[in-house]
């Protein structure tokens, strides 16, 4: 089966990933990271004014109490296959339908699930795109989901201000994820650039956090073409896997089958300006120091 899915698909010739960016959250707040050779050129949009990822400063996000929970609906039997497009791996589904849903939260209106796929880093310092406080996880999860309402096509939403909508949520070391096996164990398949299987009935849901909570805000794709499109639903509450679990992330490849090997790790974009924008949150924000503290345990942090 031909996937269908155009975004995330790096067309340049990949150099070698050894060297580093600036990636500024705020003027005053820089680092030195790995960046994956699709960032060697900063690519822009002109005029953006909305691109992800950002660094959720905790302190200014905005409590929302408009906010409404979040109902996913995901039906297992829509899943399709499991395949390496020499970013990421992604899981995508069959989106002819509304079988696998999400609404409420901050959508207006009810949206698809199209696919998932993973960012992360050669170590456990660093890996996902959103950061919370100046703070990285080892990785992040996307599920990425479309506005079949208003738009007869998936290729249509990419380019429209609603178009989509991304739940995040970010991985951090600690036990063993049960569900998450299901996906590692496919993975040796798909070890090489365009290589596809099939991977039926998966319910994703199981990779959500039990936590209702949520930030969200309007940004953007993180890969080409950087189409400010996106509502993102970022969720407060991280999910734990092990290290053998991430480990098995960095075993695949950039690189096709024949070619010099070159370990997929670090596939994420530096993070953006926020500019103008407002983090909204569906929670109330007890900001004190023993939730700092409690929270601080849960991703590294990344000093200049």
């Amino acid at each position: 089966m031909q996937p269908g899915l155009l975004l995330l698909i790096p067309t340049a010739e990949r150099p070698s990933s050894e060297f580093c960016s600036i990636a500024a959250a705020e003027p005053n707040s820089l680092r030195c990271l790995p960046v994956h050779p699709l960032w060697q050129s900063p690519l822009t949009i002109p005029g953006g004014t909305r691109q992800s990822p950002i660094n959720i400063q905790w302190r200014d996000s905005v409590y929302d109490p408009v906010l409404k929970p979040l109902k996913v609906s995901y039906d297992p039997t829509t899943c399709l296959h499991i395949w390496n497009n020499g970013y990421s791996f992604l899981v995508e589904f069959d989106d002819s339908a509304d079988r696998s849903i999400i609404v409420g939260g901050p959508l207006e209106n009810q949206y698809r699930l199209k696919q998932f796929h993973f960012h992360w880093g050669a170590i456990n310092e660093w890996g996902s795109e959103h950061t919370v406080d100046s703070k990285f996880y080892p990785a992040e999860l996307h599920l990425v989901h479309w506005n079949a309402v208003v738009y007869p096509t998936f290729e249509e939403a990419v380019m429209e201000g609603d178009g989509l909508a991304v739940i995040g949520v970010f991985l951090k070391l600690g036990a063993h994820h049960e569900g998450l096996q299901t996906l590692v164990d496919a993975l040796p398949a798909i070890k090489h650039k365009d290589t596809i299987i099939e991977f039926d009935v998966f319910d994703p849901s199981c990779l959500l956090p039990s936590c209702p909570d949520y930030w969200t805000y309007a940004g953007s794709l993180t890969t080409p073409p950087l189409t400010e499109s996106v509502t993102w639903i970022i969720k407060k509450q991280p999910i734990e896997v092990d290290e053998n679990q991430l480990e098995a992330f960095r075993m695949l490849l950039f690189t096709s089958d024949g070619e010099e090997e070159k370990r997929m790790v670090d596939n994420f974009r530096p993070l953006q300006p926020l500019m103008d924008r407002t983090v909204r949150s569906s929670f109330q924000s007890r900001h004190l120091l023993g939730i700092e503290a409690q929270y601080s345990g849960h991703a590294q942090q990344v000093r200049p």
